[in-house]
């Protein structure tokens, strides 16, 4: 079920920067070295962002390539390259882990699975690793999870199937480790799953705790389901968590409810479209916010929200900063026990929404807007949301938000009676018929928004006349890197004013997260440029929509880029 190669086995030798690399401790990952990105989203409260400071808003101009490596697949990449000791990790999709020298793009090992025959995931995508000691961890598409040897590259463990693929289960996501727990969620919302987190012991990789995301019988939220459509409700967790050692609580996001059309699973249905607060050491569910009941919409809000304190009418609020696929921009309130709503708005056009309750978050809907089984529906914005997967960010320097927008398009869905076949996509909707609808007169359709986290202000905003696919990175030097464009442009901007300052166009389209770090004194920004999946298929969309016949190549190539001295 492996490949794997070491360079030393190509006649390359290991590399002395492998040797030289500190094992990954629970205060290492509590408080990150400014020189390395040990986490996919840079720190446990998930900002995207980089103190480092060499380039900045004065020198940026003078940004070069200083290596690229082939990941040799296609298909989308979407994980951060994660940096340790001057070690960096890329996954690619279908399964591929790469280790590489981060100062000069040498291969170190890398490593090839073989899925199991038959296999098929509705997205052939790997979203990142986790590192902790002296191992480096992959939750595999088959639902497995591994941990190898950051030196060598060989298998230390493998655990058993977390669930069985033939039945939808798969996984994408990066491991988030506490405390010594591996946990990781599984993707299959569209498969009839039900969604769950789990945690292994790192040392060992035996299943620690098992919380499912959807609440069975006599557990508290079972009954905003009704009869046995909690069995197969959806609400995968397909999407890392962060996390708040204060509280020492991890917050994840929840998928879609399944099939996709409220009105064959009446009720709430929790904890489908929430946040959900989560023990990393027991697994307890110790709160939620529901962001929308009865999803109808395919708006998973898979992404968990950032952990960053705010000021609210003058006090300080121990925050949750989420940005929501449904359209709007949510405050939360984190405590031990709870997340307390506390103001939301709408930062794409949502038409949905009739209101929302001030104190509780819940909104109300305008029925006609709501689709369902023989019931035609229109809804902006469209089943990809103001914002899809894409990480946004937080610059705790200029106390913004920046967002990876997409405005000016709408959906429709209409729902029919589908038969559940375990491994078989059953959503109420077949892909044909799924609706999507851009603006043919607007300007724009993808954006960067920076919105500040005190005053609940837009402050700025950057049009791309195209979708905007990309993550967002921010640094000390007062930057915002992000690609996410059918052109293959990387950009930088002025994290104060939005101007763009820089730009480099890459062989494909980028749609990962960028990272920085530093080796030997110098600071480096890199990305893994390679289109697919969502934004290749809403491409095609587009396509069919304006009378254009735009393809933006494929295949994985790993940029990093310095100063030129």
């Amino acid at each position: 079920m492996r490949a794997w190669t070491c360079a030393a086995a190509l006649g390359i030798g290991l590399l002395p920067a492998i040797a030289t690399a500190a094992p990954v401790t629970d205060e290492r990952l509590k408080n990150p070295e400014p020189e390395n990105w040990l986490l996919l989203r840079g720190n446990y409260q998930g900002w995207m962002y980089s103190p480092l400071n060499e380039i900045n808003t004065h020198n940026v101009r003078n940004l070069t390539p200083v290596w690229s490596y082939s990941t040799g697949v296609d298909s989308g990449h979407e994980a951060p390259p994660i940096v340790n000791d001057g070690v960096m990790y890329v996954t690619a999709p279908y399964d591929k882990l790469i280790a590489l020298d981060a100062k000069t793009g040498d291969l170190i090992w890398e490593y090839q699975r073989e899925l199991p025959e038959g296999f098929g995931a509705l997205h052939n995508t790997k979203r990142g690793i986790a590192l902790y000691g002296d191992k480096v961890y992959m939750a595999a598409q088959d639902a497995v999870v591994l941990a190898f040897d950051a030196m060598s590259g060989e298998i230390v463990w493998e655990s058993p199937p977390v669930a069985d693929w033939e039945e939808g289960y798969y996984m994408t996501l990066a491991p988030l480790i506490v405390n010594g727990k591996v946990m990781v969620g599984v993707s299959g919302g569209e498969f009839g799953i039900r969604g769950f987190i789990e945690a292994f012991d790192a040392e060992s990789g035996q299943s620690v705790w098992k919380t499912y995301t959807i609440p069975g019988p006599g557990e508290t939220g079972h009954d905003t389901w009704e009869g046995e459509t909690w069995q197969r409700g959806g609400a995968s967790v397909w999407m890392t968590g962060t996390y708040d050692p204060d509280t020492n609580l991890t917050f994840w996001g929840t998928g879609n409810g399944s099939p996709w059309f409220g009105d064959q699973r009446p009720g709430d249905n929790l904890y489908t479209s929430s946040t959900v607060a989560v023990d990393p050491d027991t697994g307890e569910i110790k709160g939620h916010f529901q962001y929308h009941w009865n999803d109808s919409w395919d708006w998973d809000e898979m992404n968990a929200p950032m952990v960053v304190d705010y000021q609210k009418d003058g006090q300080d609020v121990k925050g949750l900063i989420k940005v929501s696929r449904n359209g709007y921009l949510y405050w939360l309130e984190r405590s031990s026990d709870a997340i307390h709503f506390v103001d939301a708005t709408n930062y794409v056009k949502q038409d949905v929404f009739a209101s929302i309750d001030a104190k509780t978050g819940r909104p109300t809907y305008h029925e006609d807007r709501k689709p369902g089984t023989g019931k035609y529906a229109e809804f902006c914005p469209s089943l990809w949301g103001g914002k899809d997967w894409p990480y946004e960010a937080y610059n705790p320097n200029t106390g913004l938000v920046y967002i990876p927008a997409n405005d000016n398009h709408c959906g429709s869905l209409e729902g029919k009676d589908q038969e559940y076949v375990a491994g078989q996509w059953w959503t109420g909707v077949d892909i044909p018929d799924i609706g999507f609808t851009i603006d043919q007169d607007a300007k724009s359709y993808g954006e960067i928004q920076a919105w500040n986290v005190n005053t609940g202000e837009k402050e700025w905003t950057h049009l791309y006349p195209v979708m905007n696919w990309g993550s967002i990175l921010t640094t000390g030097g007062g930057l915002v890197f992000n690609g996410g464009t059918n052109d293959r442009m990387f950009r930088a901007f002025d994290a104060r004013t939005g101007e763009q300052l820089w730009q480099f166009k890459t062989n494909s389209g980028i749609m990962a997260p960028p990272s920085s770090f530093e080796v030997d004194g110098v600071q480096y920004i890199s990305v893994v440029s390679g289109w697919g999946v969502d934004p290749a298929f809403q491409q095609g969309l587009i396509n069919d929509l304006l009378g254009t016949d735009l393809v933006v190549p494929q295949g994985g190539v790993i940029w990093t880029f310095a100063l030129s001295q």
